[in-house]
């Protein structure tokens, strides 16, 4: 029997491009658009209705837009993951979308491939941020390194926690590669272990952090010193 394909939701109100997205996207195998929305609001219920693999959504949405968008979705559905388009990637915008607890994000006109790439990366539990959101994720944290959190946290704010369960070296290993992106594959290729036990090692460090997705667990492990600066 074939395996079911990724089940996709876009979001994006330029009617053009959004038809762009889904006559490329449609010709991958096992990615299929199952729904489309103009507007953030559309999304939201869209999502009540129907179950989806992962979320393409523009930033740039009419109504309440698409980083407030993909802070109701994720309120509603953690575990759903989200993926960003936007025309650029200001340090600003970058620290909003991970608040809003984003996966991550592609800049429009980017090789289909590597959007391709990246739905797929994040739909499997991977993060897709690039060097520029890399870099300004460690500055943010390397700049309050000194302050502790003051502010309680959210869903989608991480804890400043004390490990009842340190890590492991191995899981230490992760957690740094994960840091740089990688996705379960690529860590299993490089630490030379099965994309599975990677699964499991990652679910330990979610459980052990008390985060609840990998860009969480990154952003903690970062402000907590667990892993080295790059």
């Amino acid at each position: 029997m074939a395996s079911r394909g990724l089940r996709i939701l876009l979001v994006e109100d330029d009617e053009l491009f959004r038809l762009g997205l889904q006559v490329r996207l449609q010709r991958e195998p096992g990615l299929e658009i199952i729904a489309e929305a103009e507007d953030g609001e559309t999304a939201i219920d869209l999502a009540k209705q129907q179950e989806f693999d992962v979320v393409l959504m523009d930033v740039g949405l009419p109504g309440i837009g698409g980083i407030e968008a993909c802070r109701h979705l994720k309120q509603q559905h953690p575990q759903l993951p989200i993926l960003i388009l936007t025309s650029h990637s200001q340090p600003s915008l970058i620290a909003r979308l991970i608040e809003a607890g984003a996966q991550g994000y592609c800049l429009k006109g980017m090789a289909a491939e590597k959007l391709v790439l990246a739905l797929r990366s994040v739909a499997a539990g991977a993060s897709w941020w690039d060097q520029i959101a890399t870099q300004e994720i460690r500055a943010t944290f390397e700049n309050h390194a000194v302050q502790p959190l003051s502010v309680q946290p959210t869903s989608a704010q991480p804890m400043c926690v004390e490990l009842a369960h340190p890590l492991t070296q191995r899981e230490l290993e992760i957690l740094a590669l994960l840091a740089t992106g990688k996705t379960n594959q690529e860590i299993a290729a490089i630490l030379y272990i099965a994309a599975g036990t990677v699964r499991v090692h990652v679910h330990a460090i979610l459980h052990k952090l008390e985060v609840r997705d990998r860009t969480q667990a990154v952003v903690v492990a970062l402000q907590q010193q667990l892993i080295p600066k790059a």
